[in-house]
């Protein structure tokens, strides 16, 4: 698809890594509370849940829109902590490391969850699947030298 592979063109330039972590988000917060969880703008190209997570040093409620890879049929999904391909793991992962249990919101339903990092031959097997499934996370992890981590979760 021709849009397609102009968004994940330009979701791969540095520039779109400064800008995108502060507008995409607040965007997808404000239309998914607008439309009471039933739309996510970013979920327009890719699968979406809005992450209910507990913070790690706060201990608050912190509401994340992420971008996911669903698996079996939206019985689980994947996060990629991908923080668009800049240094520093993105927050919500210290807070699933720290409080594995979550929520998501996933098309208009609010599901609780618990979260695991993958790790080993696991994480390398779905690494694999989610450079298929969204090519950019490799320009991601080419431009930074931690380790992007990534989550399964599953209902609770």
């Amino acid at each position: 698809m021709i849009g397609e592979r102009i968004v994940q063109r330009v979701s791969s330039t540095r520039a779109f890594a400064k800008l995108a972590p502060h507008v995409i988000p607040a965007l997808d917060r404000a239309v998914h509370r607008v439309t009471r969880g039933r739309v996510l703008l970013s979920a327009q190209m890719l699968p979406g849940v809005v992450l209910t997570s507990t913070g790690a040093r706060s201990g608050r409620p912190r509401r994340t829109p992420l971008a996911c890879m669903p698996e079996e049929s939206g019985r689980t999904w994947i996060l990629i902590g991908s923080n668009f391909g800049r240094e520093g793991h993105p927050a919500w992962t210290a807070n699933l490391l720290a409080h594995p249990d979550a929520e998501v919101s996933w098309k208009g339903a609010d599901i609780p969850v618990t979260a695991t990092l993958l790790t080993g031959e696991e994480r390398a097997a779905v690494w694999k699947t989610a450079l298929a499934f969204w090519p950019p996370y490799a320009t991601y992890q080419a431009r930074i030298e931690r380790e992007i981590r990534l989550f399964r979760i599953v209902r609770r």
